[in-house]
């Protein structure tokens, strides 16, 4: 695929992620007895080509995290934790990198890597994210009992969603190992 042809499904990528976000998934019916909240829009970053330079997760950690900012006037929460999983994203998949490494077009795709490999990078990662945000928005620990329960039950949520959004609509095209 040409770059300019990767750069427009980025950009496809993005507006559906937000969009989809936005628009269905943010409201209340999405919201486990007001303990987990599925934060969708991860996807986006969670799934990029595995070869995307640190500096450009970056950029669209901070860029998805204050798009969720403004629409949600959460003071820059999103941001935070979106900058910080697109951080610390690198280090996850070398700690989980495989016994004959990545190739160049590899992707986070559970037909790929398999499904242990994605649960426990989906885990690590969206339980990051969460507890930076959970903790960012509380601002203190008078309540820690109650937010390491949005925590658990939000990280549990959101990666069973996007689990399940790998299964549905990633090619289940393996690749020769």
């Amino acid at each position: 695929m040409s770059t300019l042809g990767s750069l427009l499904l980025q950009v496809l990528r993005f507006v559906f992620y937000v969009a989809f976000y936005v628009l269905l998934v943010s409201g209340p019916d999405f919201v486990l007895f007001n303990l987990g909240w599925c934060y969708f829009y991860l996807g986006f970053l969670l799934f990029l080509p595995i070869g995307t330079p640190i500096v450009v997760q970056l950029l669209l950690g901070f860029g998805l995290g204050f798009t969720m900012d403004v629409f949600f006037d959460t003071g820059g929460v999103h941001a935070a934790a979106a900058v910080l999983l697109a951080y610390a994203r690198p280090w996850v998949l070398r700690l989980l990198t495989p016994r004959d490494g990545y190739d160049a077009q590899d992707s986070v795709n559970i037909h790929q890597m398999g499904g242990q490999w994605v649960i426990v990078y989906l885990l690590l990662l969206t339980s990051l994210h969460h507890t930076a945000f959970f903790l960012l928005e509380l601002g203190s620990f008078h309540v820690f009992g109650l937010t390491l329960v949005k925590i658990i039950v939000s990280t549990l949520y959101t990666s069973l969603v996007l689990l399940i959004i790998q299964l549905v609509f990633f090619p289940t095209r393996r690749r020769n190992r």
